[in-house]
């Protein structure tokens, strides 16, 4: 139900229930929450210094498999798999082709960074359904996507394609799945220190927390920031170590 794949340093992990247009059932959440923990060992290593998160085409996610899901341990399974996304310490990025919706859109907000195919389709139409998320994805989507993108999705149960989205700067990039690998092979090869400092940094909100100025420090006094000034008064690309 889950495919990984290690490209270099990059992981590339792949909903597989085409099927059930790659809907999350319980049993997917467990292997994410697996993978996820196994990431977790290797990104604070920077062994894997970028994640990409997709689709068996042609659909990213249909959302929750509904047959036999309620409140309780798959909502909170769902909550554990995306803030876990949010801990990382590398940069995730939803690769988007065609629908992405209820918990697919879910999963593309709990990631850093957004590349879609211009048709795929966005939205939480939990209103069709009766269903209410939890409110960490409602405080997530306003954050990522814009009060006015948040109260259309979640008020107004809309979709909205993804060149859209683009135009409002929702998704980062327009592009398919080589696209994204390229993008995230370019993000391995920066400073994994500076992103995770940055990426705490963004998830603290107003006041930076303890772990944000711990990552900082560290980052200011690494080999890696020596690496960086040398590199750039020889005119040479950095060799980026993680220490």
């Amino acid at each position: 139900m889950v495919r990984t794949e290690r490209r270099g340093k990059v992981e590339l992990i792949t909903l597989a229930r085409p099927e059930r247009r790659n809907a999350l059932d319980h049993p997917t959440l467990v292997e994410l929450l697996e993978v996820q923990q196994r990431l977790a060992t290797e990104t604070a290593g920077f062994r894997t210094r970028a994640v990409v998160l997709t689709g068996t085409p042609p659909v990213f996610c249909a959302g929750a498999d509904l047959t036999g899901v309620e409140e309780g341990q798959f909502t909170a399974d769902l909550g554990s798999v995306l803030r876990n996304f949010t801990t990382l310490r590398v940069p995730v990025i939803a690769a988007i082709d065609g629908p992405a919706l209820g918990a697919g859109t879910q999963l593309v907000v709990a990631c850093d960074l957004r590349i879609a195919t211009p048709d795929s389709v966005l939205g939480i139409p939990a209103a069709k359904l009766g269903l209410v998320v939890d409110h960490w994805t409602v405080r997530r989507v306003a954050t990522e996507f814009g009060a006015a993108v948040a109260r259309g999705m979640l008020v107004g149960a809309e979709t909205t394609t993804a060149e859209d989205l683009h135009r409002q700067g929702v998704i980062h990039r327009l592009g398919d799945l080589d696209a994204a690998m390229e993008w995230a092979e370019r993000l391995a090869s920066l400073a994994p220190l500076t992103l995770a400092a940055h990426k705490a940094g963004l998830e603290d909100g107003e006041a930076p927390s303890e772990s944000f100025d711990r990552l900082r420090r560290t980052a200011w006094s690494s080999a890696d920031a020596t690496e960086g000034r040398q590199a750039f008064l020889e005119k040479r690309r950095p060799d980026f170590t993680g220490n």
